[in-house]
């Protein structure tokens, strides 16, 4: 019984922009890391806070608070930098902070409600409540699909006010 449990059990990092919870699947996480340099790219989207070079490895940081439409915040001693595996590309997105590693059953797992996912939101799997908190369960592949990412970029999040949404 507790095998099947463990299958039916997945893990996630979840990590807060703003006031809210968000989570990706460990299994496309390469890594956690502080960046100490982040070059400047010219004429790419805002979102795009430029390249690290991360142990020899060329990357694209995306700021995924800026992605979502919220109000750039100064980088602190919280500021993290998630790199994630995205088919063969590696990507770095920068989040205010990482709070936990979290196991979530499939049966806590809530589908995005069609009003969410209507407007295109592809890139929420679901929504998970641990404990009091409400999690937003963000996939990967279709959150930073190069073709999709200036999509996100107008969707934003579907709980914030449309007139917090960068044009």
């Amino acid at each position: 019984m507790s095998d099947n449990l463990t299958r039916n059990v997945a893990q996630f990092v979840a990590f807060r922009i703003e006031n809210q919870t968000y989570a990706f699947r460990i299994a496309q996480i390469q890594e956690i890391v502080i960046l100490s340099q982040v070059t400047r790219t010219p004429q790419v989207p805002d979102y795009v806070e430029g390249v690290a070079n991360l142990r020899g490895s060329i990357i694209p940081i995306v700021n995924l608070r800026k992605l979502f439409g919220l109000e750039p915040k100064q980088i602190d001693t919280e500021t993290r930098t998630i790199v994630v595996n995205v088919g063969k590309r590696t990507i770095g997105c920068t989040v205010d902070t990482v709070t936990q590693v979290v196991r979530i059953s499939q049966d806590a797992v809530h589908a995005a409600p069609e009003t969410v996912t209507g407007h295109g939101a592809s890139y929420i799997s679901g929504f998970a409540r641990v404990g009091e908190e409400l999690i937003v369960l963000l996939e990967v592949e279709e959150l930073l699909d190069l073709q999709k990412l200036e999509q996100v970029s107008k969707i934003a999040l579907p709980e914030l006010p449309r007139n917090t949404i960068q044009k």
